[in-house]
């Protein structure tokens, strides 16, 4: 197995399991949406059932088109960011952690949508009348990657880090 193969094997085998493990911790210790005050004024843990995408989204829309999607679209996410890895060289670690995070997000969410329908989320911050939507672990990497992403992206200066050098 190459080094660029075992470094993204282990970023997502982390990421799921420390996203599978909260939600678990979650699912068995929290009452479902009662906050629990971590840092008042900021940040709760709220035990929240999610069937929709990011925000809620297709949250009332009909289940089956609604499963369909949300199992689909990551099937597919994965298999692009399996694409765009293969063709990174291997001393593009930033950017191979980056789509890391991303897949091992995304694995961990989508196994939430196959057993579940729907995704357990619990970080809950807010700031006065300003509430973020409850998130996950999962979502965090997939949010910390696309960052990184971005940032690599604008570093480049209009150079493709995914073509190749020769």
């Amino acid at each position: 197995m190459s080094a660029k193969n075992k470094l993204v094997l282990e970023w997502v085998i982390f990421i799921v399991v420390l996203d599978q493990a909260t939600k678990f911790v979650v699912d068995q210790m929290l009452p479902l949406t009662i906050p629990i005050p971590v840092i008042e004024d900021l940040f709760n843990l709220t035990y929240v059932r999610n069937p929709g995408a990011a925000f809620g989204i297709l949250a009332d829309s009909h289940e089956f088109f609604r499963r369909s999607l949300l199992i689909g679209f990551p099937l597919v996410a994965v298999g692009f960011i399996a694409a765009m890895l293969r063709r990174l060289p291997e001393e593009e670690i930033w950017l191979i952690t980056a789509l890391s995070f991303v897949m091992g997000g995304a694995v961990g969410n989508l196994i939430d949508r196959i057993f579940y329908g729907e995704v357990i989320d619990f970080l809950d911050f807010y700031w006065s009348i300003y509430h973020w939507p409850a998130f996950n672990v999962a979502d965090s990497f997939i949010s910390v990657g696309v960052v990184m992403i971005v940032y690599s992206l604008i570093l480049a200066k209009g150079q493709d880090p995914f073509a190749s050098r020769s």
